[in-house]
């Protein structure tokens, strides 16, 4: 599987998600608490993007290797502050590549998204899924991966106007279909609201004065976690997070 991260609040170092608290998003890379027999570790790679202050667009940074292994990541992550970040660190399903720009987050204007997850029976359980993309879509993913291929259901919809929690909803709906058992935690930032899914793995989300933090893992042992019930779409802002069942948003 895979673990990733969304944060809407007042400006903090990326360290403090990253690299900082002690079960950040670097030590879920190599340590783990709940990955579901989806893998041991996370090594395949990672990214992080963020939003500096008064910017539309995010600034992004993926790489291949492993977190931990990132010399130059330190320095950045001490040295950057954001109020609205996605991050994730990536376990490759067997026989899918390994390379930066199959890493989330995937990216359009003003959009981030991740998977942490898997697609069962990939590829042909999405063929007629797929064959509902435009065609340069298909030719012009950012990977041969099923992360990527969800990113571009997401994506369409989004560019039809159709609202950041639909879009997200209607395409879990559409792949649990087509895929049954597939693990579907999928995470979309506009740096505005958050929007997340729960479906075949955990997710916590912690609130406060500072913002909302939603993450595949608790990131400390704080009691201000909660998690987010199985088969749910959570919907947040800095100051708000409202859960709705699947299949009734």
């Amino acid at each position: 599987m895979c673990r990733h991260l969304a944060y809407l609040g007042v400006p903090v170092a990326l360290s403090e998600l990253l690299l900082d608290p002690p079960h950040a998003l670097v030590r879920q890379a190599w340590a783990p608490r709940d990955m579901r027999g989806g893998g041991t570790i996370n090594a395949d790679g990672f990214g992080v993007a963020w939003f500096p202050p008064g910017a539309a667009e995010p600034v992004r940074y993926r790489s291949a290797m492993p977190m931990w292994s990132d010399a130059a990541l330190p320095v950045l992550a001490a040295a950057t502050t954001s109020g609205a970040v996605l991050a994730a660190v990536r376990s490759a399903t067997v026989g899918m590549p390994v390379t930066e720009t199959a890493a989330a987050p995937f990216a359009e204007g003003p959009w981030l998204f991740s998977h942490n997850g898997v697609v069962r029976d990939w590829p042909g359980s999405m063929v007629k899924v797929a064959g509902r993309l435009p065609v340069q879509d298909l030719l012009t993913l950012d990977a041969p991966t099923d992360a990527a291929l969800l990113w571009a259901l997401v994506r369409d919809r989004l560019r039809a106007g159709v609202p950041a929690a639909e879009a997200v909803a209607e395409v879990v709906a559409e792949v649990e279909l087509a895929a049954p058992g597939s693990r579907l935690n999928l995470l979309l930032t506009d740096g505005v609201q958050i929007v997340a899914t729960t479906l075949g793995h955990a997710l916590s989300v912690r609130t406060g004065r500072d913002g909302v933090l939603v993450a595949s893992e608790p990131l400390d042992p704080g009691a201000a976690w909660q998690p987010v019930p199985e088969g749910h779409l959570l919907v947040a802002s800095p100051s708000t997070v409202n859960l709705t069942p699947l299949g009734r948003s």
